[in-house]
């Protein structure tokens, strides 16, 4: 079965962005100081011409692969799969929805690349499954965002049967469970058009006048208390080390404070998947709730404290969802994780549009299907990366809007996409605003974005 709306991919042009935060971002035992953002955009074939579009990712290597090789080693051979991805797309024989496309490449086309990439790298510590589909995101981004160019439509308004070929039975099990459905019965509609925004407390961020580190004089907040003053915000998601149970207790006592003293109302702790035993956490939420029982209530989930690769940690998670909803947000690649998560007692998923695009609307999907709550966390996404991001938190029915935090770390890399969509790229009273992303595919607007882009990288 097939629609005049089915696309085939041409050929794919890559861009690398290269972008420097203000302030160092601090993920687990790694600090982040730049991120190379990969612009990819896609010619696909339809029954009625040729269209293009566009996909970005931030390749956050501390994030997709942290390891004990270093930062450059691991950046280029980021940077080289994304060539290899290319030319994959490039040559890419399948027609169809971008479901269908999307889900074919990441089960044939991506698992084949990652295998070559690696087996050049004989020897040396392998490219990990979470890298490549980062990696792979931005063309399946792109490959969503030119489906709805070519159809003329915003391509949320595309996940139902009148553009779908196959129903999500074609791709999630239990298949009689999802016979019959589509993703648009699991999405939001119409989407809100404003949106909680969470902020991001990094490990290395200054909370008190007198805590040292870089104090940039760029007319941009520093301090915590200053971010929330400005930025009006009631959400904090706060990032903990995980290997040192006192400094992340003080760490969660002293924002919590900080927070509550400036009408923050929310809080999520992250640990980055550095703990191994529930205990760890269990003692540091009980200590909370001895002690600090308004910090503890305000604590509305917590996200991956395990070790991401979960088919080989096997924790049972039980006690610490038990205490507060617990989001899985390194492990959930896939919707066949998030059903081994749920059987060890995760009891959420927080979705990323850098695992694709395709894949988070799977699990989205599997998700909701089995009554677990939603998060859309960022991967400090700037310029075209927040507009999918944003969307995708609109249209989920998240438990508390979305995380957004490149206006912390590099709010200058943005400005171009901020002229067209201002309420996307800052923070105002608590909020951001998606009132301006309209038209075909995630409605960029493109034409009206006044970016120069770098040449494009020779695949």
């Amino acid at each position: 079965m097939s629609k005049p709306t089915d696309v085939r991919p041409l050929d794919a042009f890559l861009y690398f962005l290269p972008v420097t935060t203000r302030v160092p971002l601090k993920f687990g035992p790694e600090t982040l100081t730049s991120v190379t953002c990969a612009r990819v955009r896609l010619r696909v074939g339809t029954s009625a011409g040729e269209f293009c579009g566009w996909g970005e990712t931030p390749l956050s290597v501390q994030w997709v692969w942290p390891g004990a090789l270093s930062y450059e080693e691991r950046h280029e051979a980021l940077k080289s799969l994304c060539v290899r991805l290319a030319r994959a797309w490039s040559g890419f024989k399948c027609v169809g929805d971008a479901m269908q496309v999307g889900h074919a490449f990441q089960h044939d086309q991506l698992p084949r690349a990652l295998a070559e990439a690696n087996a050049e790298r004989a020897g040396r510590e392998p490219i990990p499954w979470l890298a490549g589909l980062v990696c792979c995101s931005a063309f399946d981004i792109a490959l969503h965002d030119a489906w709805g160019v070519a159809a003329g439509r915003p391509v949320y308004e595309m996940y139902s049967p009148e553009f779908l070929n196959e129903d999500l039975s074609a791709y999630l099990e239990p298949r009689q469970t999802f016979a019959g459905k589509w993703p648009r019965d699991f999405l939001v509609f119409p989407r809100p058009n404003a949106l909680p925004a969470w902020h991001l407390v990094g490990g290395k961020d200054l909370i008190f006048p007198t805590d040292e580190g870089e104090r940039p004089k760029d007319g941009y907040p520093v301090l915590l208390e200053d971010w929330i003053q400005r930025d009006g915000l009631k959400c904090l998601k706060v990032k903990l080390r995980g290997d040192d149970a006192g400094w992340d207790y003080d760490r969660l006592v002293n924002v919590g404070q900080m927070g509550l003293g400036n009408g923050v109302e929310w809080f999520s702790t992250d640990f980055n998947c550095t703990v191994s035993d529930p205990r760890y956490v269990n003692e540091i939420l009980d200590r909370l709730k001895r002690e600090h029982r308004r910090i503890w209530d305000a604590i509305l989930y917590v996200e991956q404290p395990f070790p991401y690769d979960l088919e080989s940690n096997r924790i049972d998670v039980r006690s610490v969802s038990a205490r507060k909803p617990l989001f899985m947000d390194e492990s959930a690649h896939d919707w066949r994780l998030v059903r081994l998560g749920r059987e060890l007692g995760w009891t959420g998923v927080a979705l990323k549009t850098c695992k694709t695009q395709t894949g988070a609307l799977l699990s989205l999907c599997w998700a909701k299907a089995h009554g677990m709550s939603l998060m859309v966390q960022d991967l400090t996404n700037p310029m075209l990366a927040q507009i999918p991001h944003v969307l995708l938190a609109a249209h989920a029915g998240t438990i508390m809007g979305v995380e957004t935090n490149a206006m912390q770390f590099y709010p200058e890399a943005s400005l171009p996409e901020a002229r067209v969509h201002p309420g996307l790229y800052q923070r105002r009273n608590g909020q951001i605003r998606l009132d301006t992303v309209s038209g075909p595919g995630f409605g960029y607007r493109l034409q009206e974005i006044k970016r120069e882009l770098p040449e494009i990288i020779s695949i």
